[in-house]
């Protein structure tokens, strides 16, 4: 079925469905992963995107039930080069092309995604439409100028958890109450948590209890939990309605990691800024320095938004740095206990490389 891709900057690319009919209006932006397509889709942290993959061949292991880092999938299309309708891996228990109907999903390939990867690192990325529904082009290209856009926008009321659940090794069990099992009591703020952060929070003994984002300090306060984390989720986290504040309210009180999302809300509520990166950095393949350590790490990372290192308060120092374009990775409290970082140290998909900082949360927690 053919199909229309239409940038905001009046850029028109034919393609074709491979799931279908349909219409989906969204951020463009592309990731270089060479597997994990199953981990990206069911991110939240894309809720809102079109996501393009720079791997020329997707769909060729299938997908799972194991690999699913949420319950559903969350971008509005998928975008690539050669979609494979025909399955190899022991694990396969489907095709994508299946995985995206059963989500709403539009799959869409035959074109140039390299090409639209150049447009999108020079231009930046871009509000955009892809339709097999609308033929006219100069109508899809009005659509993309006129949608809102992320910045501003509070993307996490739309993954987040309506009630609080606790996290074993079963799943998820309904009820504010912490697993019996484990040696730390740890609160998730759940801004749209990858079920691979609760399996390295279990795995380091704690006991898991997720929240809702909007879950007020008093009530975490009152649960007596060791130490907080706040996880990863999409969007612009200046547009996350009130959170910020709450934070505040447990900076000192507890220890803190925060991730991706978490780690810029952290940011926000000891005083930094935040910008929108040109193009973001999505891909399980991002150098990251710690200054600390001198070491590289290759990381996994999903972000269009990042901290100003510049704006950085005098009691808060730059622990990682980006070495592709030097932005700020990770930043930690030089007198209370906290710490968190930009990128995905639970590898789900993606290198293992940053895995020791949940050991460091744990000895945060032992010593405080």
């Amino acid at each position: 079925m053919q199909a229309l891709i239409a940038l905001e900057d009046s850029t028109i690319i034919p393609a074709r469905s491979f799931t279908g009919p349909g219409e989906a209006l969204g951020e463009m932006v592309f990731n270089t992963s060479m597997t994990g397509y199953q981990e990206v889709l069911s991110d939240p942290s894309y809720t809102g995107q079109l996501v393009t993959m720079t791997y020329p061949l997707i769909g060729n292991y299938g997908v799972n039930d194991q690999d699913m880092e949420s319950d559903i999938a969350h971008p509005k299309a998928f975008l690539v080069r050669q979609y494979q309708p025909r399955p190899s891996n022991f694990r396969s228990t489907g095709t994508l092309a299946d995985f995206l109907k059963k989500f709403g999903i539009l799959g869409v390939e035959g074109f140039d995604t390299r090409m639209l990867t150049r447009k999108l690192r020079t231009a930046g990325a871009m509000k955009a439409v892809v339709s097999t529904e609308t033929a006219n082009p100069e109508a899809l290209v009005a659509k993309a100028r006129n949608w809102a856009g992320m910045v501003g926008q509070d993307m996490v009321e739309r993954v987040t958890c309506k009630s609080p659940y606790a996290w074993t090794g079963e799943g998820m069990k309904p009820g504010a109450n912490f697993p019996e099992q484990g040696r730390f009591k740890v609160v998730v703020y759940d801004f749209g948590v990858k079920r691979n952060q609760l399996r390295m929070l279990a795995k380091h003994q704690c006991r898991v209890l997720v929240v809702p984002a909007y879950t007020k300090a008093e009530e975490v306060l009152a649960l007596q939990p060791d130490g907080v984390f706040l996880s990863n989720g999409p969007g612009d986290p200046a547009g996350v309605r009130g959170v910020q504040e709450e934070v505040k309210k447990l900076i000192g009180k507890l220890p803190l990691f925060g991730i991706c999302l978490g780690h810029q809300i952290i940011a926000l509520a000891l005083g930094c800024r935040t910008y929108k990166l040109k193009f973001g950095h999505r891909g399980g393949n991002q150098p990251v320095k710690n200054l600390a350590t001198d070491k590289v790490e290759i990381t996994s990372q999903n972000h269009g938004f990042c901290v100003d290192k510049d704006s950085l308060p005098p009691d808060v120092v730059m622990t990682h740095v980006n070495l592709n374009d030097n932005s700020l990775e990770g930043l930690k409290h030089s007198r209370l206990p906290l710490f968190s970082v930009q990128y995905h140290p639970e590898f789900a998909a993606g290198p293992h490389d940053a895995r020791y900082l949940f050991a460091e949360f744990i000895r945060m927690m032992e010593n405080r």
